[in-house]
């Protein structure tokens, strides 16, 4: 299905120590007030199999339409209408199911109602797929005659011009056919990579300064790669890296397989490239993509200057590439309960105004978000937005930490992205995709961390927040981007018919990463077993063109953040484009209602002038030190 529906596992990590419930604590022990309120969605399980049984047959009566679509605009606009109003009552049904589940993975019965909507999704996908294929086969001038036939059809008007789009793109149906099949080999590199990487691949034993000793898996050198001694540092890095250089043949050989299976699927469904077929998702252009390798290069010097302030403030002669996860400034304990970070981030995100303020507030104040940590609870935070006739959604686990307080605030953005879409929008246009998904969250943290560092006790505490965001910014906005470059050269060699090995594949990482960060200006030295470091990245083998949009989104939502804080309430209301347009639009329309241009360079002028104010305040506060 074209509309994806919003479950943005983000932030996934595992939770430990908490100050104000202890950790094994049951689900029955947490206040009801610190529990999401399921009874919105269906009073009792009895309700949710009644529905499901509802379902079962709105499917069945879409089934009548197979093979008539065509015929007249009313057959059309029925159909839909049956169709997206079974899809909404599915949702509903399969979010109460994924949410009672996450509730405490060990019950069963938990477990089977959401195998018993899995099963139902299948059903509803298999009786439904001839959608699509007859809908693109209705020419183009016979959709726009329904339209003026039948008015009410505007309703569906995206849906329909979304699929529309990709006649060209679509094959005949015994091609279809034959080309789906090979979805069952497909994800073969992906699996062997994952097998390698989380199981079979030898991990080099390390010892720390500490006497410690560790085994090296990918897990540990996240865990680890940060730690205060530079010694220990260096040998985590070389020792890794120097290990995935063993298999940078075999790694190479696999990530070759996928790229080659991405051009042949674009090839055989008539696209230029591997780029334009993965962005034509979302009708994204790949200029978008080039853009933002393009003004990424134009503003490394704003990278390079992070790594000289990173330099100064760590006080080491040279800076290496093993030093760039370490903190510039000391951590600082600051706790909060759920009161008061609820507090934090409500008053942090008054300049969204105070409609957004207030169904905030109401969403905390009634239950919509899941907060404890409890035996059997799903880790991490997410956010849902599936129940369209009730309200979103949020699972975290509290950790009384400011890490909670930033995870509570990115997953409130979401919320209100879904809330204002589903209250705006109708169902069939409600559920955004994925590109406009991460500007709405990312924009809260923006905001929080503005209003933190304006509230802060003391210049420690200052420096700790301006430090952290430095290097969200730096990781997300300079790191994905060189990710990203790197995936489309190793693209492009496939495409121009020349071989691709993994001996090429480090070389063409090593230059990218030396570029980036200033390798040959002496910004930071990048040790040669750095070339090896594209095996390590998941995202390579998992997806296809998927990493730039966590730059492109925060870029974007940096830019908009400044706007509202700069321009007030117009910039606001401006902002609402994304906020309330669902997919009634393509996402670059969104964001250019929303008042930036994606394909100028002014989100990117915006964003780099947002890095430099903060380094400016870092080194205020280092002059005020000495």
């Amino acid at each position: 299905m074209k509309f994806k529906q919003i479950c943005l596992f983000l932030f996934a990590f595992f939770l430990s120590t908490l100050n104000l419930f202890p950790q094994n604590l049951q689900r029955k022990d947490i206040p009801d007030k610190y529990k999401w309120n399921l009874d919105d969605i269906y009073k009792s399980r009895q309700d949710w199999l009644a529905d499901k049984d509802k379902i079962s047959n709105k499917i069945d009566e879409i089934v009548k339409y197979k093979g008539h679509l065509a015929e007249s605009p009313d057959i059309l606009l029925n159909a839909l209408k049956s169709y997206f109003d079974a899809t909404k009552d599915f949702n509903k049904l399969s979010d109460y199911a994924s949410r009672i589940s996450d509730e405490d993975l060990r019950i069963s019965d938990n477990q089977a109602l959401l195998q018993q909507a899995s099963a139902l999704g299948t059903e509803f996908s298999e009786k439904t797929s001839f959608l699509n294929p007859e809908i693109i086969k209705i020419d183009p001038s016979k959709i726009e005659m329904f339209f003026k036939e039948k008015p009410a059809l505007e309703e569906y008007k995206m849906f329909i011009a979304d699929i529309q789009r990709l006649r060209d793109h679509t094959l005949t149906e015994a091609e279809e056919t034959l080309l789906a099949s090979f979805g069952l080999i497909t994800d073969t590199p992906v699996n062997v990579y994952n097998i390698f990487n989380n199981a079979e691949q030898p991990t080099p034993q390390i010892t720390l300064s500490t006497g410690e000793k560790i085994n090296l898996s990918s897990s540990a050198y996240t865990k680890y790669r940060s730690v205060g001694n530079r010694d220990d540092r260096k040998i985590i890095f070389s020792s890794l890296f120097n290990n995935y250089s063993k298999f940078q043949n075999t790694l190479g050989a696999d990530l070759t397989g996928k790229v080659k299976t991405d051009f042949v699927y674009a090839k055989d469904r008539k696209y230029n490239s591997s780029m334009e077929a993965s962005l034509s998702n979302f009708n994204v252009p790949v200029s978008v993509y080039e853009n933002l390798v393009k003004q990424i290069h134009n503003n490394l010097g704003t990278l390079h200057r992070i790594l000289d302030l990173k330099k100064k403030l760590l006080g080491v002669d040279t800076l290496h590439y093993y030093d760039l996860y370490t903190s510039i400034a000391k951590k600082v304990d600051m706790k909060y309960s759920v009161d008061e970070g609820e507090k934090v981030i409500l008053d942090a995100l008054k300049p969204m105004g105070q409609d957004y303020i207030t169904n905030l507030k109401y969403a905390y104040d009634n239950r919509w978000v899941d907060l404890m940590p409890t035996e059997g609870k799903k880790s991490g935070a997410y956010e849902s937005g599936a129940s369209y006739d009730a309200h979103p959604y949020i699972l975290t686990n509290w950790n009384d930490d400011y890490e909670s307080v930033t995870t509570l605030a990115h997953e409130s953005g979401h919320m209100m992205h879904s809330f204002y879409s589903n209250k705006t929008q109708t169902y069939a246009n409600s559920q955004y995709p994925i590109f406009v998904a991460e500007i709405a969250s990312t924009i809260n943290e923006t905001l929080l961390n503005n209003y933190m560092v304006k509230i802060s006790k003391s210049d420690d505490e200052k420096l700790f927040l301006l430090g952290n965001y430095l290097d969200l910014l730096r990781n997300t906005v300079f790191r994905q981007t060189m990710f990203a470059e790197f995936e489309w050269e190793i693209h492009k060699i496939v495409e121009k018919g020349d071989p691709l090995t993994g001996e090429q594949m480090s070389k063409i990482y090593y230059n990218i990463v030396k570029t980036y960060y200033g390798n040959d200006q002496g910004k930071c030295i990048v040790d040669p077993y750095i070339a090896y470091e594209w095996e390590y990245i998941p995202h390579f083998f998992n997806y296809t063109y998927y990493v730039y949009q966590y730059a492109t989104s925060l870029i974007y939502a940096t830019a908009f953040a400044e706007k509202i804080v700069n321009e007030g309430q117009p910039a606001v209301d401006k902002f609402y484009n994304i906020l309330k347009g669902g997919y009634s639009d393509y996402p670059l329309n969104l964001i250019k209602n929303a008042g930036i241009d994606p394909l100028s360079s002014e989100a990117f002028e915006i964003t780099m002038k947002k890095m430099n104010n903060v380094m400016d305040q870092i080194d205020a506060l280092i002059s005020k030190k000495k």
